[in-house]
Parts: C-alpha cells; sequence; structure tokens
C-alpha cells in the first residue's frame, strides 16, 4: 500500500507560526512522526508541501496510479480551492482531510471545507496525531 501526503501553505512554517495554535514542534519533526507511523504500518509514503495552489493539484492528479490513497492538509486551501476538491475528485483515490487545530472552533471563515467534499472524513483539532489516525483509517479502508 502507498500513500501520499500532502500539506498545504505555510505547514512549513510550523514551530515558528503561531505557536500557541500549532505547537512548537517544527514541519521536519511531522515528517518523522509520519514515517514511524507508516514503517510501522508497513505503509509506503512520500510526503509533499507547498504554498502552491496549482502544485498541490498536480501532485493530487500525479498520485493516479502510483498511490492507493491521499491524506491532506490543505490549509489554508481548505476554505477556498475548488481546484483541489475537482483534483480529488477526478483522481477518486480515498482520501481523509487533517487538520493539525479544530478548525471548528476557530474564525468563521474556518467552517466550510471544498476538499473534504471528496473525502472519506475530516479529522481535526488532534495534532500530528491526527495525521496517524487519517492513516490507519485509509490503511482500514484499504484493507
Amino acid at each position: 500500500m502507498k500513500l501520499y501526503v500532502l500539506n498545504g501553505p505555510n505547514l512549513n512554517m510550523l514551530g515558528v507560526r503561531e505557536p500557541d495554535i500549532y505547537g512548537r514542534q517544527t514541519y521536519g519533526d511531522l515528517l518523522s512522526y509520519i514515517q514511524q507511523i507508516c514503517q510501522r504500518e508497513q505503509i509506503e509514503v512520500e510526503c509533499f508541501q507547498s504554498n502552491h495552489e496549482g502544485e498541490l493539484v498536480d501532485i493530487i492528479q500525479s498520485a493516479y496510479g502510483k498511490a492507493d490513497g491521499i491524506v491532506i492538509n490543505p490549509a489554508a486551501y481548505t476554505h477556498t480551492s475548488v481546484a483541489l476538491l475537482d483534483a480529488l475528485k477526478a483522481v477518486a483515490l480515498p482520501a481523509v482531510e487533517v487538520h493539525l487545530s479544530d478548525v471548528s472552533e476557530r474564525e468563521s471563515f474556518r467552517q466550510f471545507s471544498y476538499p473534504a467534499m471528496a473525502c472519506l472524513a475530516q479529522i481535526k483539532g488532534l495534532g500530528f496525531q491526527g495525521y496517524e489516525k487519517a492513516i490507519l483509517l485509509l490503511k482500514e479502508r484499504l484493507n
């Protein structure tokens, strides 16, 4: 089984950006965490991060025929990107949306997600553990 894990804008700034919301762990720490989970679960994983919507669309499209599922943290594009929604729908791979913070308890504009419309689930507010939950959910679904 192979998963793509995609992270959107500003996740490369983990540990620096709003540590009261996102914590002090870095993006490197997140990648290590994901790698450990996938190694333990015997899942091949490729991780990507981009601050550019089109690049994220390209990565989703490249998953077709290469990956069995997608974990996506669209970050700010959650609330604006029909393009990410359409890309997820186009490849039709099982996907789970993840957010480090609980977006439902934040600003009103964060209450709606376009990509979630093409996802099996949305996991929010669990920090790094949300990625583990998403990976395990996809593993269960794909087995």
